[in-house]
């Protein structure tokens, strides 16, 4: 298995993380603003992870040991309680659903599979996802798959995004499956409580190297600092390559996806 931090290892990869400006993401070529699909509905609460602790107190001591923020303390605004916030789990966790749809195991080779004339939608459980398909020519297609992360839904506060500026992590991996030269791409926008204001953004279209058996896991990754304020969304969209083979389309499977939010070391 080998690592690829923004797919820079595979050559050529595509790359942009900069404010919202009006220049176009460098070739090839980028939405140059999120997708216009609506986004998914806020995500319902999470699982209880943990016993509730007993008292505020001992809420805020467990969760200041767990975050371990900038000068060891965090003001919290007077709606939020430490015993909320120990129920949520905003931080240091996976805000995306259904990150592993199909359930593949990325510590071991993509598993052999051949064309399907089924839908992506009967593969696995892609519960969150908006998923469409962009036809290319010679019998090659992309399957693009979206979610957009309402940030303060998910536990996070004005606050905390706009004064301390929490490091976001977007991290995806995807299968080499040689389909073509390009068959993953990358594309994340951090936008403002409208949705469509775009804060920063970051784009990565790796390239394939040929080297090594097909098949592997390819990681790609991405952190956003000092973004600014007003962060309130994130927008997560990749894409990968399918082939129009007789008995179906043969796909390149991703996995793993993630999209957290963690205090800067």
């Amino acid at each position: 298995m080998e690592k690829v931090q923004d797919g820079q290892a595979l050559g050529g990869g595509m790359e942009a993380d900069q404010p919202a400006s009006p220049q176009e993401p460098p070739s090839p070529p980028s939405p140059p603003s999120p997708p216009s699909p609506r986004s998914p509905a806020a995500p319902e609460a999470p699982e209880l992870l943990a016993p509730e602790p007993p008292t505020e107190a001992s809420a805020r001591q467990l969760l200041l040991q767990e975050w371990a923020p900038p000068g060891g303390s965090l003001e919290l605004p007077p709606r939020l309680t430490w015993k909320l916030l120990f129920l949520r789990r905003p931080l240091y966790r996976n805000l995306l659903r259904s990150p592993n749809p199909e359930g593949i195991n990325i510590y071991e080779p993509a598993p052999p599979t051949g064309p399907t004339q089924k839908p992506l939608e009967a593969l696995g459980n892609f519960r969150g996802w908006h998923i469409r398909t962009e036809n290319l020519q010679q019998n090659l297609s992309w399957t693009v798959k979206q979610q957009c992360v309402d940030l303060l839904a998910e536990g996070l506060w004005e606050e905390l995004l706009d004064d301390e500026q929490p490091h976001i992590t977007v991290m995806d991996w995807y299968e080499d499956s040689r389909l073509d030269v390009c068959v993953y791409e990358l594309h994340v926008w951090l936008l403002a409580a409208d949705r469509r204001t775009v804060i920063a953004q970051h784009h990565v279209a790796p390239r394939t190297s040929g080297r090594g058996p097909p098949g592997r896991w390819v990681q790609v990754s991405h952190v956003f600092r000092q973004y600014g304020p007003g962060v309130r969304f994130v927008h997560f969209l990749h894409k990968s390559k399918n082939r129009l083979e007789h008995g179906g389309l043969r796909r390149t499977r991703v996995t793993d996806s993630s999209v957290s939010v963690q205090f800067r070391e």
